[in-house]
């Protein structure tokens, strides 16, 4: 049962997700690298890209969220938790990226946050195998959506890239955590679902 100090915290979450700055305690990926000269037209995109992976990071903070509120092993929370906190630091690294490269964040991140914070909890009222196994495969999906930037970035634009490869072995991490603590592989249906429904979010965000 959900108390009422409980979803204020998640509620104060959900807005420091969405309009504070996040914080990374880790070094910044791109820190040691020099901006390489990109035209205007590698600029646009490159930060597109990058707020497309800003927007993903919020999903994933909402997902993250919903899913630890509902569920029932108190250390798949605790490890549903810790992997937020990885999360927020990507929120850092990618608004920054986006706003060097000159470029603004999605308007609609609000809708993804709402929807993915619903998504989450959903999957953690099934059960921890499935809410796992929801966990697992949208990492899965992630590191192929990251996999296929890194093909669409500018060659020389080194700073989004080290951004970008530094996420990818975080969300492979946690797509590790999730099947070792007992995640439930998805069926097909689901899975697919899922791609559309990610697809809707990079096309959409990609340009606003």
């Amino acid at each position: 049962m959900l108390n009422v100090d409980r979803l204020i915290v998640e509620f104060d979450k959900g807005l420091r997700t969405l309009f504070s700055q996040a914080h990374s305690a880790r070094p910044y990926p791109d820190a040691e690298l020099h901006d390489a000269p990109l035209d205007e037209t590698e600029k646009k995109h490159a930060a597109a890209l990058m707020r497309v992976n800003h927007t993903g990071e919020i999903c994933a903070q909402a997902l993250y969220q919903g899913q630890a509120l509902t569920a029932r092993d108190p250390q798949v929370q605790r490890r549903l938790e810790l992997a937020a906190q990885e999360e927020t630091e990507h929120l850092a690294w990618t608004a920054k990226r986006v706003h060097e490269l000159g470029g603004h964040l999605s308007v609609l991140n609000p809708l993804w946050y709402s929807g993915s914070l619903a998504m989450g909890a959903f999957a953690g009222l099934l059960g921890d195998k499935w809410n796992l196994g929801f966990l697992a495969e949208t990492e899965r999906q992630v590191g192929e959506h990251l996999q296929s930037h890194l093909q669409k970035l500018p060659e020389q634009d080194e700073k989004s890239r080290a951004i970008v490869q530094q996420m990818y072995v975080d969300e492979t991490a946690h797509a590790d955590m999730a099947v070792e603590l007992g995640g439930a592989t998805l069926p097909q249906p689901v899975q697919f679902v899922m791609q559309l429904n990610g697809k809707l979010m990079t096309n959409t965000v990609y340009w606003v």
